[in-house]
């Protein structure tokens, strides 16, 4: 065995869309151990509940991500609808669904293309983000935002989608499967992706539940978890909800995971946007939280589970606002994965992973 050196790995780094910072520990090619350091775009953004009331905190909670923005903007609200008791409209609920719905295939397909550019198919990742793009108009016309929307508010949402735009939503996600289709089939079956990702990172099943590991990243090693199977909000009223799983627990297994979430995310949105109810889309929420009111709640990010918690103090100021993000769970598994990979695959593998290094370090 040779001399073991250690390879600083990022913040920056080609492959990497975020800067994730790794002192990887390496014999010869292989890596034997692999260090996080976290912290290096901390920005604070907890501590500004106490500068920021409830109502202007939720544009500060959906900045901690641009790609995860819709759902940290819901995940926030609903956790301080459930600390004062507010009840929101059943219409606003599925808005919000399917906006945080097409935030999942928006993220997704940002992947995807970052990932086909990773194994050099430069053309399929301006192919993927072509399709990405149908989604940021429909953020645009439906929003007025393309990335961070601003469209959540607590007790409701503050846009509504008349019957024309649901239907030309759904017409344009039927354009989006029908190409998307034809760039999965090259994903899942290419020769070179597959030598690139069979076998590499794989974790078994009782491992990921050992380490903790959410979302794509935990379903990919058959861990049949989703917050959303537990069906609140609009959720409740899909027909039927299975999470998507694979057994091999690799990074071939977690690129077809990821496709796979695409589509139902699209059926979701059709579903929903058949059976949306009328009504309001949001009610007037007054007051403040209780002094000692706690509340916490859970929703599946495009990573996985985030877990969000806020206590009051009597005013318009929350004492706490916590999140959980699901990369700073999975960040066990990743290291874990590392171990025993080759030096070359390293890139690979965190590709695959999907870390977002804004949402955990905040």
């Amino acid at each position: 065995m040779g001399k073991a050196t250690i390879i600083p790995f990022g913040p920056q780094h080609p492959v990497l869309p975020e800067p994730l910072h790794l002192d990887l520990v390496v014999e010869d090619e292989t890596v034997i151990d692999c260090i996080p350091q976290i912290g290096f775009v901390h920005r604070g953004l907890e501590k500004l509940v106490e500068t920021r009331d409830y109502n202007q905190f939720i544009y500060v909670a959906e900045r901690i991500c641009g790609i995860c923005a819709m759902g940290h903007s819901l995940g926030y609200a609903e956790t301080v609808e459930e600390l004062m008791g507010v009840e929101v409209p059943r219409r606003a609920e599925y808005l919000r669904v399917i906006w945080h719905e097409l935030s999942r295939i928006h993220s997704h397909l940002l992947w995807l293309g970052l990932a086909a550019d990773a194994f050099g198919f430069e053309s399929m990742f301006m192919h993927c983000w072509r399709l990405r793009e149908r989604v940021l108009d429909i953020f645009e016309k439906t929003t007025g935002g393309r990335v961070i929307l601003s469209v959540v508010s607590v007790g409701g949402v503050v846009r509504d989608m008349d019957r024309a735009t649901l239907t030309w939503i759904c017409d344009v996600l039927d354009g989006i499967k029908s190409d998307y289709d034809a760039i999965v089939k090259t994903l899942l079956t290419d020769t070179s992706i597959k030598n690139r990702t069979v076998g590499v990172g794989a974790i078994s099943r009782e491992k990921a539940i050992e380490l903790s590991m959410v979302g794509p990243f935990a379903r990919a090693s058959d861990v049949a978890y989703d917050v959303r199977m537990f069906g609140r909000g609009a959720y409740g009223d899909l027909a039927d909800f299975q999470p998507i799983v694979d057994a091999q627990g690799d990074c071939y297994a977690r690129v077809k995971v990821r496709c796979l979430e695409v589509v139902q995310s699209i059926e979701i949105i059709k579903e929903l946007a058949s059976k949306i109810p009328e009504g309001d889309i949001a009610v007037k929420v007054k007051g403040s939280p209780v002094a000692g009111a706690q509340a916490s709640s859970v929703l599946e990010q495009p990573r996985g589970e985030c877990y969000y918690y806020a206590r009051g103090n009597g005013s318009k100021y929350l004492e706490r606002m916590r999140m959980r993000t699901p990369t700073s769970q999975n960040l066990a598994g990743m290291t874990v994965a590392l171990k025993g990979c080759d030096l070359a695959d390293v890139n690979m593998i965190i590709l695959t992973i999907d870390p977002c290094i804004s949402c955990t370090e905040r």
